[in-house]
């Protein structure tokens, strides 16, 4: 990356408190920017965060993406903005629709709008691969986002805000992931509850969805949607893997581990894609990246368009238990 792309630039992070707001803001103080905001509405993360940075570039703006006038404010003299702020855990989206409409859809829409007002040169979302033919609320409310972001590109009137959007695979080790709760369960000698062994994943780790995010935000010209290729896990392997590596570190026999097979949650799919079946003609591969082009972008030939090539969990083969173990202490997630 241009080591100048965000040299004394004013920097706002929606969500930034979250995981990846976090990493974000330890990846981009070498870049030395004028200012990073951190944008969001838990006043306790916010504090520790202060704790932890202790650095006098980093502001803090309580406040709500729901809040449009708020954001107006927090936007004012901002170049960019990663928009990482939304409603993410499927059970909850699941069972309380309407606040993840409010937040994952109406919020993104005041982010736009704020952008536009403010003269922000660019915005990325942070989004789902569960966007992509999605069966449950967390997905439909991530697929609109990304609508609304690239529809912005072309009904922004006068402005020259440039929206794009990624999309993230599972990204292991943040709050709430499948890896810290599986820690947890062995740590107290089980069970390990397993939605589904068969279920397949994509995952990347904190600084892979980072790297992601740097590599839109400079390469964006508007409204494509930026993928990187992923390993692929099955989440039997996972458990019987950590199983294997932990139980005896925390005192246990492996054989002394229960895994318990609880049943897949409302909406959840057994696998994952990164492209539709609509967006294969808008695929290119470019410095490592999968874009999906807008549509009116000229299409490609799916026929022959290699980038395709790994989107589908399922059609690929899992990381053996070694491999996982190997790739968790290399991400140092064990």
């Amino acid at each position: 990356m241009n080591k100048l792309f965000f040299y004394d630039k004013r920097i706002l992070i929606t969500g930034g408190t979250g995981t990846i707001g976090s990493q974000i803001i330890q990846e981009l103080l070498p870049f030395q920017p004028h200012s990073i905001i951190v944008y969001s509405r838990d006043e306790n993360e916010q504090a520790a965060m202060e704790n932890q940075f202790k650095n006098n570039i980093i502001k803090f703006i309580l406040g709500d993406i729901r809040d449009k006038n708020r954001l107006f404010k927090a936007s004012r003299k901002v170049d960019y903005i990663f928009h990482t702020a939304a409603l993410k855990h499927v059970n909850a989206c699941e069972a309380n629709p309407i606040e993840a409409v409010k937040t994952n859809i109406l919020g993104t829409q005041n982010v736009i709008e704020a952008a536009i007002l403010s003269r922000v040169h660019k915005v990325v979302l942070t989004s789902s691969d569960k966007a992509v033919n999605p069966t449950n609320t967390m997905g439909v409310t991530k697929l609109m986002a990304e609508k609304l972001m690239t529809a912005a590109n072309f009904s922004r009137g006068s402005g020259t805000t440039i929206f794009a959007s990624v999309r993230f695979g599972n990204v292991v080790g943040s709050r709430g992931s499948v890896i810290p709760i599986f820690k947890e369960q062995i740590l107290k000698g089980g069970p390990v509850t397993v939605t589904n062994p068969a279920m397949t994943r994509f995952i990347m780790d904190n600084q892979d969805a980072v790297r992601l995010l740097f590599k839109a935000i400079e390469s964006a010209r508007g409204g494509e949607i930026f993928l990187a290729k992923m390993p692929v896990i099955k989440l039997g392997n996972l458990a019987l893997a950590m199983v294997e590596e932990l139980a005896p570190r925390n005192g246990y026999k492996p054989e002394d581990i229960e895994i318990s097979i609880a049943g897949a949650k409302p909406g959840e799919k057994v696998y994952e894609e990164l492209v539709s079946e609509d967006e294969l003609t808008r695929v290119e591969e470019k410095n490592g990246l999968l874009i999906v082009k807008p549509y009116h972008h000229k299409p490609t030939s799916a026929g022959n368009n290699q980038s395709v090539v790994g989107t589908n969990s399922h059609a690929e083969i899992p990381m053996a238990p070694k491999e996982l173990i190997r790739y968790l202490y290399a991400k140092q997630l064990l």
